[in-house]
């Protein structure tokens, strides 16, 4: 279960505690995963450890408290996204997952985090890159439109209309595919 963030445990961690490091992680380590996985990464769990050997390298110096940590985390998980993709398109991977050799007894972390059928994942799928980028910021990583923004490299009010038009055509491709209640994006 992720933990709470608060100023204490913040400061705790700046002064390299285990404990509050810890914290910080579990804290913050679901969303950002969850928003590899829906950049389409390939080794979003790899990508996501990245992350966090960057944000605890310069814990000690970021600036702006609670937010401002979310913000860089994310800044960073932007970044190593970008260069994953980058990576890919010099060196496009030849193999295929196989799900049939899957052997993992439970779900994995996409499972999880995206849900089963066609839900979450399938519906952004449809989406420019820019307004699925907004609303795995805005909605998977539950940040302020601000800190979407700054990552983003926009300004609030842009980022403000891709995310109406995103769910402007979710909204309207739920409506004409008639999916079921207990499927739909609150």
């Amino acid at each position: 279960m992720a933990t709470t963030l608060t100023e204490e445990i913040l400061s705790a961690a700046r002064g390299g505690e285990p404990q509050s490091l810890r914290e910080v992680y579990e804290s913050l380590a679901p969303s950002i995963l969850a928003y590899l996985i829906g950049k389409g990464c390939d080794d979003p769990e790899a990508l996501c450890q990245e992350v966090f050997l960057t944000l605890f390298g310069k814990l000690k110096n970021l600036t702006g408290g609670i937010s401002g940590l979310r913000t860089f985390a994310f800044s960073v998980a932007h970044a190593r996204m970008v260069d994953d993709v980058r990576r890919r398109e010099r060196q496009p991977v030849l193999a295929q997952f196989d799900p049939q050799a899957d052997a993992r007894l439970s779900s994995s972390a996409e499972e999880t985090v995206l849900g089963s059928g066609p839900g979450v994942a399938a519906m952004l799928d449809g989406l420019p890159a820019r307004q699925k980028e907004v609303l795995l910021l805005r909605v998977v990583a539950d940040l302020s439109i601000e800190e979407a923004a700054k990552i983003m490299g926009s300004t609030a009010g842009a980022v403000k209309q891709l995310q109406t038009r995103a769910l402007r055509t979710l909204k309207d491709r739920m409506e004409r595919e008639e999916v079921p209640d207990h499927e739909r994006i609150a």
